[in-house]
């Protein structure tokens, strides 16, 4: 295996043949529960590490590689635009949104409207958001719109983890990121949606690294990951079909 290639946080040791992924927190969880019938229909079996998306970038840009990445699609495109992701190779897989979670049988917070969703920001006593995740990112933004970024930060914790284990220990009032990355996460409620025009969908892309050691296993990995008979499980995973 090339050093770098896989983040330590491996699903699985590498082998001989064996597809190594480059993965975003957002899809973990669909690539976890899919792999044993991925490895029966195909023969062929995957490891990912899992990270957001501007740390795998980073880690990239530092060397590593493997056979795919998956992250959002203005990653993938940049990565494209680098020479290091090969042009025709690259799909849609998923899209979601930014929602809030609280500790779980917490009273649930009014996030109906942008102006209900500030009042309830202020109120909390702490904040967990991602630090470098894409959520996060589209989160400092929102409370820059909202007027109350200074406010938000002071009682916040910034991580670059599943921050819903934050809420399900009771050091935070509230969590904030891709609700997919919320969902795996024991001990929360899921309150809902960031409203109206403060919530941005992503999408989650996959292509083929150029210097891939099995290409056509990362191609038959993601037409896999791209077929519509994988709706049923994004949607058990908080996310929806591109």
């Amino acid at each position: 295996m090339r050093e770098g290639s896989v983040p330590a946080n491996v699903t699985r040791q590498a082998g001989a043949g064996v597809i190594e992924v480059l993965g975003t927190l957002a899809l973990r969880g669909v690539l976890i529960e899919v792999e044993p019938e991925f490895r029966a229909r195909t023969g062929l079996s995957f490891v990912a590490g899992y990270k957001s998306t501007n740390a795998q970038l980073a880690a990239i840009s530092a060397g590593a590689t493997g056979d795919l990445a998956i992250m959002t699609r203005e990653g993938i495109d940049q990565l494209v635009g680098e020479g290091k992701i090969v042009a025709g190779s690259t799909a849609d897989l998923a899209r979601s949104g930014v929602g809030i979670a609280v500790r779980a049988g917490a009273p649930q917070p009014d996030i109906s409207t942008p102006e209900a969703f500030k009042r309830t920001l202020l109120a909390a006593k702490s904040i967990a958001f991602s630090r470098i995740g894409a959520s996060g990112i589209h989160f400092a933004e929102v409370i820059e719109r909202l007027g109350i970024a200074a406010e938000v930060r002071r009682k916040a914790t910034i991580s670059d983890s599943y921050v819903g284990e934050f809420a399900a220990r009771g050091e935070a009032e509230l969590a904030v990121q891709q609700i997919s990355e919320l969902m795996p996460v024991a001990g929360i409620d899921i309150v809902g949606p960031l409203p109206g025009d403060l919530q941005k969908i992503s999408v989650f892309s996959a292509g083929v690294f150029v210097p891939a050691k099995h290409p056509a296993g990362a191609a038959k990995l993601i037409a896999y990951l791209a077929s519509p008979e994988l709706v049923p499980i994004l949607a058990r995973k908080g996310l929806s079909p591109p």
